[in-house]
């Protein structure tokens, strides 16, 4: 039997979860531009995914699957404006996106992945 590491490890989650080859991410929000577009907020949380992966020897590359929640669907296109230029070509995770209201009205999008390790 594996064990299960935890990442990032708080009251009510952990950061990470990895248990064998995979790993499983809470969700990931947007840090530094809380204020601003859909784009900007999707770059940051995108830059924080790959920052995450990479401090567990893995990469975007290796992302089997993506649950995106948007607080409005109209954010759709932008979002997807900055999430395909991110994606590797022939790597693309499979992926689910809705809508929902998210914790901070501010927020615009809500990424969680899972990844091989």
């Amino acid at each position: 039997m594996t064990n299960i590491n935890r990442i990032g490890v708080a009251a009510r989650y952990s950061d990470i979860a990895i248990w064998g080859d995979t790993a499983y991410f809470s969700g990931y929000v947007p840090e530094t531009s809380i204020d601003q577009s859909t784009e900007q907020q999707t770059k940051d949380v995108l830059d924080q995914i790959a920052e995450s992966l990479a401090e567990i020897r893995s990469d975007k590359s290796r992302i089997l699957h993506a649950t995106i929640w948007l607080s409005d669907i109209a954010y759709y296109d932008a979002m997807n404006t900055v999430w395909d230029g991110w994606v590797v070509p022939g790597h693309a995770p499979a992926r689910v996106c809705v809508e929902s209201k998210l914790a901070d009205p501010r927020y615009k999008l809500e990424i969680r992945i899972v990844a091989a390790v």
